[in-house]
C-alpha cells in the first residue's frame, strides 16, 4: 500500500484537512452501514449523511454486486471528502453478496500446512474488493478459539493454537495489504474464549492479565509487529483490564489507549466493533454510546446510530474544553491519510460493465479448489483402516445426510468402488432411522456423509440425537468412516 509519509501525500492530507470545519472532522470518524437490498427510503437517508453531515465513511452490508458498485458511485459523487469503503469480507464478497464468490472459512484454512495458499485467497479477495471500490476489509479474525461453545467465533477462527493462528492470521494479512487493501485484525483484546454472542449480549472474560497477555492478545502483538492497518475492538466486559462493571473494552480507555496504542505502540487505525450491537446499545443512548466509544480512543466508529445528534454532542464537548480538539484533528488526519492510502486522492467511479463476471474468475475457482483439497484432515483412523483395503470384495453402504446435498462427494467415491446410497433428512425422523438401519444390515462397511453441518456448537452443529445415535450405534457393529 502506498506510503502516506511522502511530500506529495503530505500535500494532499494538508489540503484535506484544511478544507474541513471542526464539525465536518468529527464527522470523517463516523462509518455508517449501508446496505443494496434496501429501498429508497435507506438510499435517501445514505445519502443525506454523506452529503449534509459529510460523514467519513461506509460499511456495505447484504446487497448485489451491481447494485453496491452503482450506490457507491451515488455517495461518493455527493461526497465532499472521498469515503471509505469497507465490508465483512472474511471469507469473500460471498460473506455479504450475491452473485458472487464465498471462499473457505477460517476454520479450514487452520487445517493447512502451507499458508501461502492462505496468502492467495487473502489477495484474490484483495483483487475483488478494489474491483468493487472497496478499500477496507474488516479481515482476519485472529481470535483464538480456546472455547468450543463460543457461539460467534468458532469456524471464523484459525483454531486454538496462539502460534498457529498468528502465522495463518499474517500470510491473510499480508494478502489483503500487498494489493491495496486495508486488513483489520479482531476482536481485539481477543473474543475466543466466551460463551456469549456480544450481537445480543455483553460476553464476560474473567482472565487476568498474564493470560491474556500470553493468550488472547498474542497474534494481535504479532501482526502489530508486522504491520496490520486496523485493528477492531471487540464488546467485551473484561473486569481484570476494566474494573468498572459492564463497560465494554471497546469504550474503556484502559483498553483501548492504555493497552492497544501505548503498551502495544499500535499506530494503526482503530475501528470500534459495530456500536448497534446489544452488547454496548442495551446499556446506552446512541449519542453518549459514540461520544464515550471516541473518548476510549477509537478512531472509527463503526454502525453508529443518531449519527447527527453524536456529532452535535461531541462537537459541544470539543468547544465546552470536555474533549480534546487536537485529539480530532490527529484521528481525523489518521483517517484522510488512510484515503490517501486507499488511493482516493485519485479517485476514479467504479466500472459497472462486466463487473459480475470480473468477480467470478475461474482462477478463483482454483485457489478454492486447492485449499479444500489441502485442508482434508483425517482426524482418527483406528488400526489404519484408511486407505480401505480390498475395495472389490466390499459391500458399501453410503448413508447420506442432507438430502441431494453429498452428489459430488458420492460420485467421487463411486470412481472407485459402486456402493449403495442411503439418503436421510437432517432432521429424521425415529421411524426413518429404524428402516434404514433394517435396510443396512446386509452390507460390510458404511461410509456416512454429513453435508449439512450447521456452525452453532449450542445446537450440536445441526447434528440430531437421533443422528449422534444412529452413528454410534452402527458403527459398533460394522466398520464405519464418518465424512464431515
Amino acid at each position: 500500500m502506498p506510503n502516506p509519509s511522502t511530500p506529495q501525500s503530505t500535500q494532499w492530507v494538508d489540503s484535506v484537512m484544511n478544507s474541513l470545519s471542526l464539525r465536518e472532522k468529527i464527522a470523517q470518524l463516523f462509518m455508517v452501514a449501508a446496505y443494496s437490498n434496501k429501498d429508497q427510503v435507506h438510499v435517501d437517508e445514505i445519502a443525506d449523511l454523506v452529503a449534509r453531515e459529510k460523514i467519513g465513511g461506509l460499511c456495505f452490508f447484504q446487497g448485489g454486486p451491481v447494485r453496491q458498485a452503482q450506490l457507491t458511485n451515488l455517495y461518493q459523487s455527493l461526497a465532499k471528502t472521498p469515503l471509505l469503503i469497507s465490508m465483512d469480507a472474511e471469507w469473500g464478497l460471498g460473506m455479504r453478496l450475491d452473485s458472487t464468490i464465498s471462499y473457505p472459512r477460517q476454520i479450514m484454512l487452520g487445517a493447512l500446512d502451507d499458508n501461502r495458499l492462505i496468502y492467495h485467497m487473502a489477495a484474490d479477495i484483495a483483487h475483488q474488493l478494489k474491483r468493487m471500490g472497496v478499500h477496507i476489509s474488516f479481515s482476519p479474525d485472529v481470535d483464538i478459539n480456546s472455547n468450543p461453545n463460543n457461539p460467534v467465533i468458532g469456524f471464523r477462527s484459525f483454531g486454538e493454537e496462539k502460534e498457529m493462528v498468528s502465522q495463518k492470521g499474517l500470510a491473510y494479512m499480508l494478502g489483503l495489504q500487498d494489493n491495496g487493501i486495508i486488513a483489520c485484525a479482531k476482536h481485539f483484546p481477543g473474543h475466543g474464549d466466551t460463551d456469549t454472542d456480544s450481537h445480543f449480549k455483553l460476553p464476560k472474560l474473567n482472565h487476568s492479565p498474564e493470560r491474556i497477555d500470553t493468550l488472547e492478545l498474542y497474534p494481535f502483538t504479532k501482526l502489530i509487529e508486522s504491520g496490520i492497518a486496523g485493528v477492531m475492538v471487540a464488546h467485551l466486559e473484561i473486569p481484570s483490564l476494566e474494573p468498572k462493571a459492564k463497560l465494554a473494552a471497546s469504550l474503556s480507555p484502559k483498553v483501548v489507549t492504555s493497552l492497544l496504542v501505548e503498551k502495544l505502540g499500535f499506530n494503526g487505525l482503530i475501528f470500534t466493533d459495530a456500536l448497534n450491537m446489544k452488547g454496548v446499545s442495551s446499556f446506552y443512548k446512541p449519542t453518549d454510546l459514540n461520544y464515550m466509544a471516541l473518548k476510549a480512543g477509537n478512531d472509527i466508529l463503526l454502525f453508529p446510530s443518531d449519527v447527527k445528534a453524536s456529532i452535535n454532542k461531541i462537537e459541544r464537548e470539543v468547544k465546552k474544553g470536555r474533549f480534546p480538539i487536537g485529539e480530532i484533528e490527529r484521528r481525523c488526519r489518521k483517517v484522510i491519510e488512510a484515503k490517501y492510502s486507499a488511493g482516493l486522492e485519485n479517485y476514479k467511479p467504479i466500472e459497472i460493465s462486466n463487473l459480475v463476471e470480473d468477480l467470478n474468475q475461474p482462477s478463483s475457482e482454483l485457489i478454492i479448489r486447492d485449499i479444500t483439497k489441502q485442508a482434508i484432515t483425517v482426524l482418527k483412523n483406528l488400526e489404519e483402516f484408511i486407505p480401505i483395503q480390498g475395495l472389490d470384495t466390499q459391500n458399501i453402504a453410503y448413508i447420506e445426510i442432507g438430502k441431494d446435498k453429498g452428489k459430488a462427494f458420492r460420485e467421487q467415491m463411486e470412481l472407485y468402488a459402486p456402493m449403495a446410497t442411503f439418503s436421510l433428512d437432517e432432521s429424521a425422523a425415529d421411524e426413518d432411522i429404524k428402516n434404514l438401519k433394517r435396510q443396512l444390515e446386509p452390507y460390510s462397511l458404511f461410509i456416512i456423509g454429513f453435508h449439512s453441518i450447521k456452525t452453532r456448537p449450542d445446537r450440536n452443529f445441526g447434528i440430531t440425537p437421533q443422528l449422534a445415535s444412529l452413528v454410534d450405534e452402527i458403527s459398533q457393529v460394522k466398520p464405519t468412516i464418518l465424512a464431515l
